[in-house]
Parts: structure tokens; sequence; C-alpha cells
């Protein structure tokens, strides 16, 4: 709907005006709905002062406390009305008589007593009626022929230079396009078009004429009155006293001020339209920005669990190395005392059949050193040998309160971004004070922290650094700044910036060497670097599926390693690990393999599509395979068929060389086609779609066969 419409609709009926009259308060009603709200007020009463004045309100919305006076404490009829209009005002059974009636304005609710003229003493608003006629004109379904005698038809086209619509045969009859008239250009027509021109023969708009003297037409204009009148009008004295100008000169400077004043309230529109974008813009900025930190917060807080798993990997190592320490003495303990159990049997079995002997001299022989060796065993089971030298109880004890308080306390903090920022500006105003210095350095700065080796690890392709400041400053420490070069002996960069002692970093390249450094900072300026340490990154990668960027159909276990899904459509999981150098390769057993479907291995960017078949857009690239053949698809593209499919037990193998920048595929260690797909730059992920008919198990840590290579 045009915004303009609202303006041209009753505020009664809620149409668009049709023969408009204008009431003393400047507002605007059909003639039709006037007469519907015309009410009669009770003889010799007027309503509460004529509106004209403008001195009090007649409130169009209390009649119906009228309505409560009985017909004979009144003398006149209830005001209770019959019906209401679309737009909800109250609209009366018309009025047998003008005498004593009044009329309110629906909008403002100003009430104005009718003469003996009735409706026709007010004025007929006709610029209304005009801008009505011309929008319903314009808003209309065809602009018709000017010059059809009867029955107009469509008009097919519009001359420019005669301003005349014409239809296909008028304008063969009457404006063929030869002669003179070939130079003249012809248009489409349209409803705009149509509402500047006039029809042939059709004569100006009739002037508008007096109402109380019809055959004069307006010449002058009213200041006191506000209304425009007629010489007779003058000549009867009505407005002998009242400040007359002329109608022309009247209206031009009306115009010139309604110009005026538009320009201002266009002014408002455009600053409004331009408050539009910006909160439009502010919607979106928000929604990004929302985004943004959610998806930092889940990594801050996927880091806080990765290094707690990493802690209770270690606490478990020793747990286990405890355990396996009892063990073994236990064990020692049962062999020691399991083989001088059996010697003490076999002297005790022995020293039984000596006491049988009949023989005393041959037993005196040898009696004294038997009880010795008796005495002695004796002795050496009575030191202690039957006690455990360990306890079942393990003496470790982990004290999680504090972490846990901690964890439960954790919030976020307000101006952090501003207190970040006033940090880093005062470490850079720091590092050029010590360009400019002489190289001594200033005594209440931090000194150089110290890299704790033993608490520095590397997995996979993450690097955890831990450091501390060996001495006590009179300032203490606001922060560190670890840095990091490239892998490829580049230049430094800040990987972490804050007041934590432990950073681990993530998405370093495989088969990589990286040198790292930290320095820290207080109000006093930054202090040294600490020496270089320097970590390399696995050989091969070691990754699972990831669930948190995989379909919701997809279906995960054996600790993220192995994958089918719970539809039939083809649905995509990705590998957590990101590569962009280096040669890496993997593959995937086929667990199960039902129905002949045709799953696709391959990579992907991070943002590929989740719920359609790998390959299927420009973000990924794949082989899919049936128990017959195979194609690669990159784009929806599919080239290069091969024979030779997958079944139950078969291997896929991928091979990424991003040092050549190719992808190649394996079918149980053979080559299947040529190199699939060349020219590859940026950052890939391990991917594979597959339907409900197909489990794959991944396998990683390989190293890429000498056979393929």
């Amino acid at each position: 709907m045009d915004a303009m419409e609202e303006e041209l609709k009753c505020p009664v009926c809620g149409s668009v005006f049709k023969e408009p009259i204008i009431l003393p308060c400047s507002h605007n009603v059909c003639l039709a709905c006037a007469r519907n709200i015309i009410v009669q007020t009770p003889e010799g009463e007027t309503p509460p002062q004529n509106r004209c004045s403008g001195t009090s309100d007649y409130d169009y919305l209390d009649m119906d406390k009228m309505s409560m006076y009985s017909e004979t404490d009144s003398g006149y009829g209830s005001y209770t009305p019959c019906l209401k209009s679309p737009n909800g005002v109250r609209v009366f059974p018309p009025a047998l008589v003008h005498r004593h009636c009044s009329i309110t304005c629906p909008l403002c609710h100003r009430s104005v007593s009718l003469d003996e003229r009735g409706l026709r003493g007010f004025q007929r608003n006709r610029l209304l009626e005009a801008i009505v006629s011309r929008y319903q004109q314009n808003r209309g379904a065809s602009v018709k022929c000017q010059l059809c005698d009867r029955n107009p038809v469509d008009a097919t086209v519009m001359c420019e230079q005669c301003d005349v619509f014409y239809c296909a045969p008028c304008q063969q009859r009457c404006h063929p396009s030869r002669g003179p008239l070939a130079k003249h250009r012809l248009l489409p027509p349209t409803p705009a078009q149509a509402g500047n021109a006039q029809p042939a023969g059709a004569s100006a708009r009739k002037q508008a004429t007096c109402v109380d003297h019809e055959t004069e037409n307006y010449s002058m204009y009213c200041v006191s009155c506000k209304t425009p009148v007629c010489y007779q009008c003058l000549e009867e004295g009505k407005h002998g006293k009242h400040d007359v100008k002329p109608l022309a000169a009247m209206w031009k400077q009306h115009k010139c001020q309604l110009s005026q004043a538009l320009n201002g309230v266009s002014d408002k529109a455009k600053e409004a339209k331009e408050f539009l974008v910006q909160l439009k813009n502010l919607l979106q900025q928000i929604q990004e920005n929302g985004v943004e930190f959610e998806a930092c917060l889940v990594a801050q807080c996927d880091s806080l669990i990765e290094a707690l798993t990493r802690q209770k990997a270690k606490l478990l190592t020793k747990v286990t190395k405890e355990k396996e320490s009892k063990l073994k003495t236990v064990k020692d303990q049962i062999t020691h005392c399991t083989m001088k159990l059996r010697q003490t049997t076999g002297m005790m079995e022995f020293c039984l059949e000596v006491i049988k002997e009949n023989d005393p001299s041959g037993f005196l022989q040898i009696s004294d050193a038997l009880i010795k060796r008796v005495q002695v065993s004796q002795e050496q089971w009575v030191k202690g040998a039957l006690e455990p030298k360990v306890c079942p109880e393990f003496a470790l004890t982990v004290n999680t309160d504090p972490l846990m308080q901690s964890i439960l306390q954790l919030d976020f903090t307000q101006n952090k971004d501003g207190q970040e920022a006033a940090l880093l500006k005062q470490m850079h105003a720091g590092d050029q004070k010590e360009e400019e210095s002489t190289g001594a350095e200033s005594p209440t700065v931090p000194p150089a922290p110290l890299l704790q080796l033993e608490k520095c690890c590397m997995r996979n392709n993450s690097a955890t650094l831990a450091w501390r400041i060996t001495t006590v400053q009179a300032l203490p420490v606001e922060g560190y700044v670890l840095e990091l070069d490239d892998g490829n002996s580049g230049p430094y960069r800040e990987v972490y910036v804050g007041k934590e002692t432990i950073c681990t970093v993530d998405g370093l390249h495989f088969n990589s060497s990286y040198s790292a450094r930290v320095k820290a900072y207080n109000s006093a300026g930054v202090g040294a670097y600490s020496k270089v340490v320097v970590l390399k990154t696995s050989d091969v990668a070691w990754f699972t599926f990831d669930p948190t960027s995989a379909h919701r159909d997809i279906v995960l276990s054996n600790e993220n390693q192995t994958v089918t899904c719970n539809s039939y459509d083809d649905r995509v999981v990705l590998g957590t690990a990101a590569f962009s150098k280096g040669v890496h390769y993997w593959e995937l057993s086929v667990d199960r393999y039902d129905n002949h479907p045709d799953p696709a291995f391959g990579v992907a960017r991070i943002n590929t599509m989740k719920d359609m078949m790998l390959g299927k857009d420009d973000k990924a690239w794949a082989m899919y395979v049936d128990n017959n053949r195979s194609w690669f698809m990159h784009n929806n593209s599919h080239t290069n068929r091969a024979e030779g499919g997958i079944t139950k037990g078969s291997t896929v193998g991928i091979l990424l060389d991003l040092t050549k920048h190719t992808l190649t595929f394996f079918i149980n260690k053979q080559q299947h086609g040529p190199v699939a797909f060349e020219n590859l730059e940026g950052v890939f992920m391990p991917a594979v779609s597959l339907n409900r008919n197909v489990q794959v198990t991944l396998i990683t840590g390989l190293e890429v066969p000498k056979s393929i290579m």
C-alpha cells in the first residue's frame, strides 16, 4: 500500500474519499459519511460552543453518557448509535431535519451546528477530490485510446510529441510512422503518463464557485475567516472589516509556505531513513558480533576443557605409575616369600627324616649344623618377613575445590576491550622507548620470564607453553606477550596477550619447527624477551571426526573415530584437523556397506554444505564411489569415471599433497584413477559424506606409504 493512500481515506468509512467536504476544523469527510454522523440536539440548545470558535471541545465519545437521559426528561431521542464504521467511528441514523442538528469531527471531536443549508454550508474539497481521482487513475489497470469514437480500447503507444494515447488501429490511421510523423517518438503507455494527459477536446478543470453565490467564482481570500470568497460576498459586506487579499496572490504565498515546510519535513524524513539504515546495520552488527563472541567463548571454554583433559591424563599417568610400583613390590615380595617358604619346607621335611633315623652316631654328626640352620631360618621369618612392604591405599590427594570455585565464579568482565587496548598501547609505547634507549633496561620493568621446559609440550599441531617470573619486582607484572614465528624462520607475531602464565596455541602446521619467546609488561613498560625455545609439531596428523560441525543426522562412536548416519540422504562430517601445507595421508575403513550406496571421501572448507553429498558445492573436493565404479566431483561437476568400487572391509585412502597442491585417492592401497584435483590452495579439512547404509572408521597417524611416494 502506498504511503499517501492513508491521507486519502475517510476517517469514518475507511475508504478513499468520495465527494469530500471540509469541516470547520479543516478535517475532511465524505458527504455521505457526513450525513451518517449528524446528531440532533435539544430544541433551543446548542452544542457546547460552536467548534468554529475553538473555545471548548465537545467530546464525541461522551455521547453514551447522554443516552442515559430518558426521552421524557430531555424532550428528545436517545443518542445511542446503531452501528460502527470500519474505522471504529460511531455512525448515527440520518437526521430527519437539519434544524437543531450538529456534526462532530471524528478526528478532533469538535462539533458545529448546522444552519438551514445543512451540509451544503460546508465547502467541497475539490482539490482533494482531484488528487483522489488522479491517484485512482494512476493505479488503474490500463490506459485507454484517446481517439476511439465509441468504447475506447486499451492504448498500445503514446506519442511523446503529440502527448496522445493511440490504440493500434488509430495509430495506423491517424499517426502513421512516415512523413513528418516518422520523427515522432512512440512510447509504451503508462498510467503515470495518463495522469498528466488530457483527453482529446477536454477543457481545463472547472473553476470553483462560491457556496453562497453559485454563479460567482472565487476571486478573493479572506485572511480572517481563512476562506475564499467571491466579489458578491464582498459587496454584501460580510467581510467588510476583514483582511481580504487576491486569491491568486494568497495561492502563491501559501504554496511557497507549504514548499518551505515540506523542505524541513523532507530533511527529517531523510534523517529518519538514514537512521533506519543505521538501525538495520546495527542489527547485522549485533548478529555478527554475537556469533563471533559465542565462537570465542566456545573456544575459550574448549581450551579450558582441553587443559583439564591434559592435566587429567597427567594425573592418571601418575596414578598408573604408583599402582604399577605397588604391584611390582607386592609381586617381588610374593616371589621372595614363595622361594623362602619352599626352602623352609624342604629343610623341615629333611629334619623330620633325620629324626626318624636310629643311628645315634650318624645323627650327632649333622645335628649341630641342622639346629643352627633351623634357628637361622626362624630368625629370618621373624624380622618383618611376614609384613607387606606396601599398603593398598594410595597416598595421593587432589584438591579440586579451588578449581571448582574458580569455575563457578567464571563470568564476563566489563570494559575488557578498553583495558586490553590501553595495555597494548602502553606496550607499544614501551617498545618504542626500548628501541630509542641505549640498551640499559629500566630497573622497574619486569625481568625476562623463564620458560618452564618441563611444562612445555607439543600435541599433534598444538603447542602448550608455560613460563614464570624468577624475581619479585617493586611494580607487579600486569601481563605477558607470547610470540611465535611462522614455522619457517619468519618474523615473530603475537599469539597471546594476558595475565596467564600458560597458553596453548592451536592450528600450527604439521611437521614444522616453531620458535617461541615471551616477555612481561607492567605500568613502567615492557621487559626483555625470554630465551627462545624451539617446538616441533607432529610429523603426522592424529585427528578424529568433529561432532561440533557435523550435520545433526550424523552418528559418531568409538571416540569420534567411527561414523554413520540416521538419514537416507547424504550428510557431511569434517575432521578436527586443518591442513595448509605439507603432505598428509589418512584412510577410512568401510565397516558396513548395504544396498549399494555411494559415499564420498575427500577434503573441504570448514563452511561447506553439510546436508548434501560432498563435492556438490564449490567448497569440497571428493571422490564418490559405489560397488562398481567411482567419479571425482567438485562444484557438482562429475569427472574421471573409473571402474572398481568398494565393499565391506575395503579401505579408502586420501593423499593431500599441499607441496604439489594435489589430491589423490586410493582403494585398498592402490591408486584409484589419475590425480583427482590440482592447484589446491588454502586450508582444507578431511571430510566424508554418507547415509545410513554406510559406516566407516577413520584411521589417522599414518605416514605416506613409500609405494605411493
